[in-house]
């Protein structure tokens, strides 16, 4: 069989870092909806550059950078030819970079290269600058759009938006914060036309992409014909929020259901405290039941019972219409139910030291600051952390200290209430009506819990 083949090849005016399952999902599904909405046209292709490994950018270069991507229903399985991607390159290939960027057609980069992407350790991000500094590439994304935007100024092109796709809120600003810190630091000159042309648009992303088998590539065969080494599987379900400006055009993703808006925070917060925070509750809970799949646990009438107080619990917090919310939570449903993706609840409870602030801990905030009580459901998904962090299986170097101290005392809940408290809100740590609840919870999760493996020596 010949590999998937290409129905068009769009100019590029959009340039992507960090070539993964879920841009080619997400934001260059968008894309290529866009394009065929607006009939045949120059449209907008992209050039896609790898963050890290350029193994997806060798092994889509094979194919022509087109790819089979399979929305995988409850049910069965639907296939579309994607072909949005124009190019695809290795993000280490320095004068590649440099010249997409610095191309006058390009108005658009976007991102996904995950929250540390942002971050880089102090020494990597001084190996940046020192590299930048001589004229020399980077290899963090922060370093990368720093060289491309120089290579841009210094060619006299006009400037453009940089669009974050990652799941971290802010996440624009976040990208302008690391952009400018380093340029002022390579060129001042350089950080003041940065700061004058290119502006930096926020998104909230949503769509679950699990890493592809080789089942998936025997599916994408049998649904397309043809041997595609590189498809993708994700839900059918979609959402993409954004804000900010676009000083040089962009595609008209608003036309295939992408969302344009003044104040992205509420549709952050919205995910965060009703997808993020139920994934969260249904990983701890699940996995003290001895569940591994999203799906699995949603299938448990006792979780599934505490997934729907968590969901009440936040809406109260939520600045939407119950119209809204109630179509987000069905769908939020439809979602967790679906089987046939498999989300694992492993990979879900890794580091809960950094995911359970803005999903659990900030609408249980706001519900205090309100004088609502704290949600029982909330202070369930806490104890479920607690009795986690003495388990054998503990992804999460962030609580690693915390969890070490919980195992001293293994039975004690009201030290496990305590410590979680102390280790992740000590705002909270004297709020009796919260410890209590947590400590309740601790004792109630743990005469019901199904454990594989068992909790250490020591532990109900």
């Amino acid at each position: 069989m010949t590999p998937p083949p290409r129905s068009a090849r769009h100019p590029v005016r959009i340039v992507h870092l960090g070539l993964g399952a879920f841009h080619r999902a997400h934001q260059a599904w968008y894309t290529q909806r866009a394009n065929e909405r607006g009939g045949q046209g120059d449209g907008w292709g992209i050039a896609a550059f790898t963050g890290r490994s350029p193994e997806a950018a060798r092994v889509l270069a094979t194919q022509d950078a087109v790819y089979t991507l399979i929305e995988r229903g409850p049910a069965s399985d639907t296939a579309t030819i994607v072909d949005a991607l124009s190019t695809v390159a290795d993000g280490g290939d320095t004068e590649r970079w440099r010249a997409a960027v610095a191309d006058p057609a390009v108005a658009v980069i976007t991102l996904t290269v995950t929250e540390a992407g942002y971050r880089p350790s102090v020494e990597v991000l001084d190996a940046d600058r020192a590299s930048l500094v001589a004229g020399e590439g980077a290899s963090t994304a922060p370093g990368r759009l720093v060289d491309g935007l120089r290579a841009r100024r210094a060619a006299g092109v006009a400037g453009l938006a940089v669009v974050s796709c990652d799941n971290l809120p802010g996440n624009g600003e976040v990208a302008r914060e690391a952009v400018l810190g380093l340029a002022g630091q390579v060129d001042p000159g350089l950080a003041d036309w940065i700061t004058s042309e290119v502006s930096f648009v926020s998104s909230m992303v949503d769509r679950i992409t699990p890493a592809t088998t080789d089942a998936d590539r025997t599916a994408a065969a049998a649904l397309t014909g043809y041997d595609d080494a590189a498809p993708v599987v994700t839900e059918p379900f979609s959402e993409w929020v954004l804000s900010g400006a676009f000083p040089a055009g962009r595609p008209d993703w608003e036309a295939v259901g992408a969302q344009f808006v003044d104040d992205i925070e509420p549709y952050e917060r919205r995910k965060l405290w009703l997808l993020n925070a139920g994934h969260s509750l249904l990983a701890y809970r699940g996995l003290l039941r001895g569940h591994q799949t999203i799906a699995e646990a949603m299938a448990d009438d006792d979780i599934a019972a505490d997934l729907e107080r968590l969901w009440a619990e936040a809406r109260t917090e939520l600045p939407f219409e119950d119209e809204t919310l109630d179509a987000a939570t069905a769908a939020l449903r439809d979602r967790f139910g679906n089987a046939r993706i498999e989300h694992t609840l492993a990979q879900i409870a890794s580091d809960g030291s950094q995911k359970l602030g803005p999903r659990i801990l900030d609408p249980l905030r706001s519900r205090l600051a309100a004088g609502r009580a704290p949600g029982e459901a909330q202070a369930t998904a806490l104890a479920a952390w607690a009795l986690h962090l003495l388990g054998p299986d503990v992804r999460d170097p962030g609580a690693a200290a915390l969890a070490e101290t919980l195992r001293a005392t293994p039975d004690d809940d009201a030290a496990l209430a305590a410590g979680v408290l102390a280790a992740l809100a000590p705002d909270l740590a004297r709020e009796s009506a919260v410890t209590d609840l947590i400590q309740n919870r601790i004792a109630q999760l743990r005469a019901g819990a199904i454990t594989e493996p068992p909790l250490p020596t020591g532990a109900h």
